[in-house]
């Protein structure tokens, strides 16, 4: 007996079974959860990186503004894009620790179920 047999009608392929997780309540509830957080996080990265750039463009004068010694504004900015970045990631794990991965188990283990 195939391990994706399950004993009434015509034994389900890999397809199939995809097609239905995809389907699923679950799996839209995933998707909309990562949409959430990627969408926005996205807006907002580009945002300030275009406002980097923008400034690094058009206002020499103020990202060339010295803070201590030789450090500018301009070169804050620059490394604040490095820490945007580590920022964004650590976010990004913690909540998909938080909402993605419950529900991508939960998914998973409905999977293995129907192959079974």
């Amino acid at each position: 007996m195939s391990t994706t047999d399950t004993g009434g009608g015509p034994p389900e392929t890999s397809e199939t079974v995809w097609e239905h997780a995809h389907d699923s309540t679950e799996f839209r509830e995933l998707r909309s959860r990562l949409r959430r957080f990627v969408f926005p996080m996205t807006a907002l990265f580009l945002v300030w990186y275009l406002l980097y750039v923008l400034l690094a463009d058009y206002a020499h004068g103020f990202m060339s503004t010295k803070l201590v010694g030789n450090i500018n504004v301009g070169l804050v900015f620059g490394l604040l894009q490095f820490v945007s970045t580590f920022v964004i990631t650590g976010l990004y794990v913690r909540y998909a620790n938080r909402k993605l991965d419950p529900v991508a188990e939960k998914i998973r283990e409905d999977i293995e179920k129907e192959q079974a």
